[in-house]
């Protein structure tokens, strides 16, 4: 008798278990969905290009009354002493929308999350390119040598990864994790409530980094650590596709993903040159995982791919 209602305990509370689970699914489901609908709507992307024309408007005018000493601005009067950050701010700021997109983008698919993590990290090298050319003062070549070889670094940096990137997409294939449409979904759903969970932490990072540049005028320009909480989630999606399969060659491709934002990270924490060259060769690796993955899908059926569009 006892063990029979042992038995009944459990399956009562395997129930409840998957009831919560179906239940919270659905719910981070259908806040995701009104949230990516709200950001990829129309009259967002009007107010976010509207925005961007007038905060750059309104930071050359501050710029240029703060250096003809109209106005004080305490701790920011280093920044806007130089004419030219009026372009740091704007693309910084085009950067931040950047993540909060791929935030959008992890549930779609992760070959094209990875592909919006090397558009982020080519325009924050034409950032660091426009940043560079705030530092020259005197415009002769003996004062600003170093200044325009980083540049050049930066401009062929981003221009080699963003056509690595261009060809890649072209090539990039999606297989199917499981055949199963009910574990597609599932596996969606948890892909969601992780991108949830990224949105929270980059009101955290972007709430602290606001915090320290009101209370000491320094801005830490977080994208590092939003690339390290994203590893940490692109390493879940790998946990949790082992729940789906363990096919080899789709793990290995999941895996060497993470690898990549790994990569990506490490090019961000380090200086010139060598932020460049990782950046770019990480993007190379990227591209030979797809060529060698698609030579090893030739052989399924059609119905078994499609190309991302």
């Amino acid at each position: 008798m006892v063990v029979i209602n042992i038995k009944k305990i459990i399956s009562i509370f395997i129930i409840n278990l998957f009831l919560i689970k179906i239940t919270m699914l659905n719910f981070s489901e259908r806040v995701f969905n009104k949230l990516e609908n709200l950001w990829e709507s129309q009259t967002t992307s009007k107010i976010t290009s509207y925005s961007l024309v007038f905060i750059f408007i309104l930071s050359v005018l501050i710029s240029y009354l703060d250096r003809s000493n109209l106005i004080s601005l305490g701790r920011l009067d280093d920044y806007f002493a130089n004419p030219f950050f009026a372009i740091d701010i704007t693309f910084t700021i085009l950067l931040i929308l950047e993540l909060l997109s791929l935030i959008f983008i992890l549930p779609k698919s992760v070959a094209q999350s990875v592909g919006k993590q090397f558009e982020l990290l080519s325009l924050i090298f034409i950032r660091a390119g426009f940043k560079e050319f705030s530092h020259i003062v005197d415009f002769q070549w003996d004062s600003m040598t170093g200044t325009v070889i980083n540049m050049f670094a930066y401009a062929f940096g981003a221009l080699s990864i963003f056509i690595i990137l261009g060809f890649n997409s072209k090539l990039q294939r999606r297989v199917r994790l499981t055949h199963s449409e009910d574990d597609r979904k599932e596996f969606i759903q948890a892909k969601k409530i992780l991108s949830l969970l990224l949105f929270i932490a980059f009101i955290f990072i972007g709430f602290y980094d606001f915090k320290t540049l009101v209370l000491t005028g320094n801005y830490l320009h977080s994208f590092h650590s939003f690339y390290t909480v994203l590893i940490f989630s692109d390493i879940i999606i790998v946990l949790i596709a082992l729940r789906y399969t363990l096919n080899y060659y789709k793990i290995f491709r999941y895996s060497a993903f993470v690898l990549a934002t790994i990569l990506i990270r490490i090019s961000l924490s380090i200086g010139p040159y060598y932020n460049v060259i990782i950046g770019v060769v990480t993007a190379v690796f990227v591209f030979l995982l797809t060529l060698t993955y698609n030579y090893f899908l030739k052989d399924l059926p059609k119905v078994e791919f499609n190309k991302i569009k």
